[in-house]
């Protein structure tokens, strides 16, 4: 994004504070996602409610599974489709930083409910290990078919998302895993026809149990992270921190705090020893511009310090109790 300088930046010559911030408006890709979320929810809605009828009708275990992982799909995509929306909301004198937030309780949340929601699965099937039931095979592999279809083309609408934006990336793997289930029913459905084993319905269901929860894990340990405030995976600290203990008239780097505001922007908080004097605005503007083009950080708010030995700062690490 270029970088503009008539907004970029506030400095106060009393304190030694200097803030840089990006007001990035994606409004595009919003539009695009939000019409994405739209058209999965009311996808899969319909399909919920007509796959579990087929299911029960079916007596497929497998199906009525399927179904149930569904529902939790659709929550899912709600609740992204929430912390996306909140994520937009302008600051206030409340939560100063708006609401980006949400967007990552909605990306843990997501993995939380997509693990409940197998664990569920799992349960039912190891009892229907234990007394199978007649299934009807033709009707679960068709019904399953159209399963298969509407969730990887949702998952589809997210795929780009989700290499940039946590929140949709838990979408997108949640409706991945869904076509995954209903493609795995197919197989069942028509396994159960030749073959007359009713006991692969609830087998199956606990193998998929086992890749959606190696799949989930990551996304609930990402989302734990990014809720506790720790420096995103792909940002280096010891980088960041390099870069600017090599800007010119900085002697020392303090306080250094990376953490993310959403599932798609950083922010860095730093001091910076000056002993030469306030570098000025053009300096500072230079800096964050760097620090978001290199390790994709947006919000830099950075404090100069001229080692004044009378007033020492008390996060230095030599006054740091």
């Amino acid at each position: 994004m270029p970088f503009d300088s008539s907004k970029a930046s506030r400095h106060q010559h009393g304190s030694g504070h200097s803030h840089h911030n990006h007001a990035h408006h994606h409004v595009p890709a919003a539009v695009g996602q939000g019409r994405a979320f739209f058209i999965g929810i009311l996808l899969n809605s319909l399909f919920v409610v007509i796959e579990y009828g087929y299911g029960m009708a079916a007596h497929s275990l497998a199906l009525m599974a399927d179904a149930t992982h569904n529902l939790g799909a659709v929550l899912s995509l709600v609740l992204a489709w929430g912390g996306s929306v909140l994520a937009r909301r302008a600051p206030d004198a409340r939560y100063t930083y708006g609401l980006r937030g949400s967007s990552i309780l909605a990306a843990l949340a997501n993995a939380i409910l997509l693990l409940l929601v197998t664990g569920g699965l799992a349960w039912e099937a190891i009892e229907r290990i234990n007394s199978p039931q007649t299934v009807i095979g033709s009707t679960v592999m068709w019904v399953a078919a159209c399963g298969v279809v509407i969730n990887g083309l949702t998952a589809w609408l997210f795929m780009s998302g989700s290499k940039t934006d946590i929140n949709i990336k838990g979408a997108y793997l949640h409706m991945l895993a869904d076509a995954l289930v209903s493609l795995a029913v197919v197989v069942v459905g028509g396994l159960v026809i030749y073959t007359g084993w009713l006991w692969l319905d609830p087998l199956v269901t606990l193998l998929l149990v086992v890749v959606i929860t190696w799949g989930t894990w990551a996304l609930l340990r990402d989302a734990v992270r990014l809720a506790l405030q720790a420096v995103p995976a792909d940002i280096e600290l010891s980088m960041v921190r390099r870069f600017l203990a090599e800007q010119p008239g900085v002697t020392e780097v303090h306080d250094v705090h990376i953490w993310a505001m959403s599932t798609t922007e950083n922010a860095l908080t730093a001091h910076l020893l000056c002993p030469s004097g306030h570098p000025g605005d053009a300096f500072l503007h230079q800096v964050a511009h760097e620090i978001e083009h290199r390790f994709g950080i947006h919000h830099v708010t950075l404090q100069i310090e001229l080692a004044d030995t009378t007033s020492p700062c008390a996060l230095a690490p030599d006054y740091v109790v």
